[in-house]
């Protein structure tokens, strides 16, 4: 029935500073209207889940979690370090991927997932 997702919406109380951060952190050039269009690459995917009230993956206190999938994790962490931003999470490789976690302004933990 459905396409894909059409969006992530939330609100900030400081929406200024939160768009410089995501651009300076994730180079997301995020337009007038606060917001920009991601366009999925080919073999991109983009996950649904829902996690119990007492699920400790992400911090309880937090109702939704961002996920990005990035190409190279290793190169996104140096970056990271570069622009002073610490992981909050030490990386972890699964059988999912290679993951890491740094939190944005507001406090979101932020997860970044390389397939």
């Amino acid at each position: 029935m459905i396409k894909g997702f059409g969006g992530v919406f939330w609100r900030t109380k400081n929406v200024d500073d939160v768009k410089k951060w995501y651009s300076k952190v994730f180079k997301i050039d995020l337009e007038e209207w606060n917001g920009t269009i991601i366009k999925p690459q080919l073999g991109n995917e983009t996950i649904f889940s829902l996690f119990t009230e007492d699920n400790s993956y992400f911090p309880t206190e937090q109702q939704v979690m961002l996920n990005f999938q990035v190409e190279n994790l290793d190169e996104t962490i140096n970056h990271l370090e570069q622009i002073g931003v610490p992981l909050v999470k030490e990386k972890e490789i699964s059988d999912f991927g290679k993951f890491a976690w740094i939190k944005d302004p507001d406090g979101r933990l932020v997860e970044l997932w390389e397939k």
